[in-house]
């Protein structure tokens, strides 16, 4: 139009990035209060502030999540004390190398000189846990079973933002045809590196509205979750129990693969859980899931289960620190105190778990943690009590279902070797 300026648009949008650069900076406030998930934290937030489109929401959930991320390396370099505003512009200018006139009009003079002179300080050198972006405590911890050149190189790897991993349901469709589709549907997949069932998506489309998710045809899966599911191997016909089953993604892969067969018993001491694992199953057209409620790991209803089941799941609660690329808060949330604490359940778990093994019967115990106290130290304890159970191979099991990450006796997945998020278990047969 006549008498408008061509810059009146861009400074609009400087205007509208100016406020959703408040925004950030206001939900990554609530976040660093570290209360809560920092995932729920999110949606709170955007629940509050329904006005935000898609992508500025994007841009503030991975902005948020680049600071919890590289929270110790900014700390450093804001030399400490920065407010959560100052965290996000240190990360714009240095985590995700904005030029500095992107930043015109979005800050004040003195916030352009702060960043100005950030971008001159030079960072090298400092503690391993600095150079990692770890607190002490888990740098420390890690140390037990990594020398510091390979720590370094696992932290790298825990900072780098996960991909979307996808698990087919072997009983609507095959890995062929739904990356056909997704194909199809203009979406860039490619098949999973060592699940047979899995699909990995670039980048990171919105799934809840495509049709293959919608009937039950794919689940949003990690990869290194679904090779869990090829350990425990479930077979048609068998009685399995997925001891901690939480929201039932284990359990709709194990139900699957049982082609809805045999019996598939849910275990959760949390009944909201469970609420979520009943749509999900209907959807994914599974009928012998069997959800149950139980108090906690002595529930007398485990009894009538006792030495029964062919095959048993033990997903342990755990720290979660293998999951650091997805929730990057656990590293400053989690407590060596709550590490312990963590522990003396697992292995109560466990036992209990154990109980519910036949003769003959595989029991696995798996975590999402990094840490040799929650995984090795935990079977080793077992192991040693209970000498009617023996150490099974977990490279032999997977190796003749056609999938060969290499791990040894016992699975360990990361990240950094396997691109997956980080994983034990250890699977155990019950000898009499």
């Amino acid at each position: 139009m006549k008498g408008v300026k061509k810059t009146g648009r861009p400074a609009r949008g400087r205007d509208t990035q100016a406020t959703i650069l408040t925004q950030a900076a206001q939900a990554l406030g609530e976040v660093l209060g570290f209360g809560y998930p920092a995932d729920a934290v999110l949606s709170r937030f955007f629940r509050e502030h329904h006005a935000l489109g898609r992508r500025d929401r994007a841009l503030i959930a991975e902005s948020v999540y680049g600071v919890l991320r590289r929270l110790r390396w900014l700390h450093r370099l804001t030399g400490g004390g920065a407010v959560p505003r100052q965290l996000l512009l240190a990360w714009l200018a240095r985590g995700e190398g904005w030029p500095l006139h992107r930043f015109e009009g979005m800050v004040t003079d003195s916030e352009r000189g702060w960043i100005e002179a950030l971008k001159a300080i030079d960072l090298s050198g400092g503690s391993l846990a600095e150079r990692a972006d770890l607190p002490d405590w888990l740098c420390e911890r890690l140390l037990a079973t990594h020398d510091e050149e390979g720590l370094l190189r696992l932290a790298q790897s825990l900072n780098q933002p996960a991909p979307l991993d996808l698990r087919v349901n072997v009983l609507k469709l095959n890995r062929d045809a739904a990356l056909a589709r997704l194909r199809d549907d203009g979406l860039d997949a490619v098949p999973c590196s060592w699940s047979p069932h899995g699909i990995r998506l670039m980048g990171k489309p919105a799934l809840q509205k495509h049709p293959l998710f919608l009937d039950g045809s794919v689940e949003v899966q990690d990869e290194g979750s679904q090779i869990l599911g090829f350990l425990v191997q479930p077979k048609q016909g068998e009685f399995i129990v997925d001891f901690c089953a939480g929201a039932g993604g284990k359990t709709l892969q194990l139900g699957a693969m049982m082609r809805s067969s045999g019996r598939l018993y849910a275990l959760d001491v949390a009944e909201k859980r469970l609420a979520r694992l009943r749509p999900r199953m209907a959807r994914a057209g599974l009928s012998n899931v069997h959800p149950i409620l139980i108090a906690h790991e002595r529930d007398a209803r485990l009894k009538r289960l006792a030495g029964k089941a062919d095959r048993v799941l033990v997903d342990a609660p755990c720290s979660g620190l293998g999951t650091l690329r997805r929730n990057p808060d656990l590293k400053w949330r989690q407590t060596p105190v709550a590490i312990d604490e963590m522990v003396s359940r697992q292995r109560a778990i466990l036992e209990a778990a154990a109980k519910l093994v036949r003769p003959g019967g595989r029991l696995v115990y798996a975590t999402c943690s990094l840490l040799g106290e929650e995984n090795d130290d935990v079977v080793d304890a077992f192991l040693a009590e209970h000498p009617e159970f023996v150490s099974v191979s977990a490279e032999d099991i997977l190796v003749r279902q056609g999938i060969a990450p290499g791990t040894g006796e016992r699975l360990r997945l990361s990240p950094l070797a396997h691109g997956t998020d980080g994983f034990f278990a250890a699977a155990l047969m019950r000898e009499n």
